[in-house]
């Protein structure tokens, strides 16, 4: 008999999925990868996750982890062939505390620029100009290091980037204009990654029987 495997519930353009599966992908898990649709959740999910939001990762044994940033500390602490994870605990907190401004404040100024409308806004350049800040933050980083925490790619790397993603595609034509040339080649490296093709490979939603 087979031995069952973890099961990832995923939308391939949520950055919070996209983040989990980067981390999967590096720790060469292997997993039932169950691509769903947000307007028709199955009935699985749900059970597994209440509050109905992607990434879930179902292990084995039942264990629900419906949280990206764990969903990624749990696959990099079971097996961690790229070294994504910090072993010194001086970069894990440093890592740890950029991740958090990322999904805090970043992620909120990220919304409102990339969907004004959804929240009463003209436009969203307000708050462009406030994600910015954040930007400049890694490109200063990324002045002193190739990568946003050492000298090699990994976990806050892979944790902001499906966001900064986000960010750059809302308006290329207004990034490319930006004196952020060490940001550009990290993002472009990123998207240019065997890792990123992988994850973003297109799957047809699966269907509950």
């Amino acid at each position: 008999m087979a031995k069952p495997l973890p099961i990832l519930y995923s939308f391939r353009r949520c950055p919070y999925a996209m983040r989990a599966r980067l981390a999967l992908h590096s720790s060469g898990i292997a997993l039932q990868h169950r691509e769903v649709e947000l307007k028709n959740k199955p009935a699985s999910l749900l059970a597994a996750s209440p509050k109905g939001t992607v990434p879930v990762l179902v292990l084995p044994d039942g264990q629900v982890i419906d949280e990206s940033l764990d969903i990624m500390r749990w696959a990099l602490q079971t097996q961690d062939p790229l070294q994504w994870w910090p072993q010194d605990a001086a970069i894990l907190n440093n890592a740890m505390a950029l991740i958090e401004e990322n999904d805090g404040p970043f992620k909120y100024a990220l919304d409102r620029y990339k969907y004004p409308h959804r929240f009463g806004l003209k436009d969203g350049d307000t708050w462009r100009a406030t994600g910015s800040q954040f930007l400049l933050q890694l490109e200063a980083r990324l002045e002193r290091t190739p990568f946003l925490t050492g000298n090699h790619w990994g976990l806050c790397d892979a944790a902001l980037a499906p966001f900064v993603r986000q960010f750059a595609h809302t308006d290329k034509t207004w990034l490319a204009a930006q004196a952020w040339p060490r940001l550009a080649r990290w993002l472009a490296a990123f998207e240019a990654s065997a890792a990123f093709a992988a994850i973003m490979e297109k799957q047809s939603p699966w269907l509950e029987v």
